[in-house]
């Protein structure tokens, strides 16, 4: 059955009061600052900002043209407004893509010790209403942090990742590279909540990815496959044409004209997320999807500007030699695939 206009709108608006109030916990009096492009679907930012108005706090809206690049690259196309608004702002809802984490407005932003910045991307009104309004929150970080938590633990251990398209690829197990609580209520920068990560030891990687999806200066999904080969770093790019090229230059652009690592693997695991071929931000989070990031991670100083990422689908994961993940389900620990196999869409719920 087909939900209906007011089904959908409900579902957006309670998304965005999930976002804003749930997740980010926005307080009455705060300065809400939300960033969006040329290409940003205007409805999520309406919504998000019907949010913040509704908790009391002071949303305010800054709008200007896509940038080519991600984070520290994007510096000579950013507007003079955007740093005085960033400075006066204790969050910053980032809706642009290419996205701004990176940039040196958000180096200054996290060394404020005041900002909590949320990296939406690409996410537009219809990924706002499945990855807020259509999960409850709650179930998700149980079944999250038990995973993330048997994760942590495997530290030191090896991690094979297959797919049905050729994937092969190991490594041994770091310790997490950035953290995912269930409220972004502190400084800080965040993520959108339904994926988990694999951080490998970076010279440990090593065998062949390949890509369903990338997003080097722009997301496109692939009508065949990107293949990477990794032994420590990436060695090889090959595949379409078009995507080969940009990939290339894109993680060369930052790495003085050579490849980076691979700096993570990722389990996605939000239940209302769809394929739509179209957002980096939702596709990477589809149960049993892939993000694996390269080059080097924008959490770091430096880092900004180069990390494409690529997106593998119906991966097998194993730990230790014991498979926890087959075409794309947890099926181990027993308590952890029994916990997330009750992760579904809250397809009927409305707002109000």
């Amino acid at each position: 059955m087909v939900p209906s206009f007011t089904e959908c709108a409900a579902w957006l608006d309670r998304g965005a009061a999930a976002l804003a109030g749930d997740y980010l916990g926005v307080k009455a009096g705060e300065a809400v600052l939300i960033t969006a492009d040329t290409s940003t679907d205007m409805e999520a930012v309406h919504a998000i900002f019907r949010a913040v108005r509704t908790l009391c706090a002071l949303p305010s809206v800054l709008i200007f043209p896509q940038v080519p690049y991600q984070g520290a690259l994007s510096d000579p196309y950013l507007p003079p407004s955007l740093g005085p608004a960033v400075k006066n702002c204790d969050v910053w809802i980032d809706l642009t893509f290419p996205y701004l984490a990176g940039a040196h407005v958000y180096e200054e932003a996290m060394a404020s010790k005041r900002v909590r910045y949320l990296m939406c991307g690409d996410m537009g009104a219809a990924g706002l209403a499945r990855l807020f309004g259509m999960v409850d929150l709650d179930p998700y970080f149980t079944a999250f942090e038990k995973l993330q938590g048997y994760v942590s633990d495997c530290v030191g251990k090896t991690v094979r990742i297959t797919d049905p398209r050729g994937t092969d690829v190991s490594f041994e197990l770091d310790k997490p590279g950035i953290l995912k609580p269930r409220r972004a209520d502190r400084p800080g920068s965040y993520l959108v909540p339904g994926s988990c990560g694999l951080f490998p030891v970076l010279e440990s990687v090593r065998g062949t990815i390949c890509f369903t999806a990338v997003f080097h200066e722009y997301f496109a999904s692939l009508p065949e496959p990107l293949v990477i080969k990794v032994d420590g770093k990436i060695r090889e790019v090959s595949g379409p044409a078009i995507h080969r090229i940009v990939l290339d230059r894109a993680l060369k652009r930052a790495g003085n004209g050579e490849y980076g690592s691979i700096i993570h693997f990722t389990y996605g695991m939000n239940p209302a997320a769809r394929p739509t071929g179209r957002s980096f931000i939702e596709d990477s989070r589809v149960m049993g999807n892939n993000a694996v990031g390269m080059g080097l991670p924008w959490w770091v100083p430096g880092g900004g500007e180069n990390h494409p990422d690529g997106v593998i689908s119906d991966q097998s994961i194993w730990i230790d030699g014991s498979q926890i993940v087959r075409d794309g389900a947890i099926i181990g620990p027993e308590p952890i695939a029994e916990l997330t196999s009750t992760l579904v869409p809250s397809m009927n719920r409305h707002s109000g």
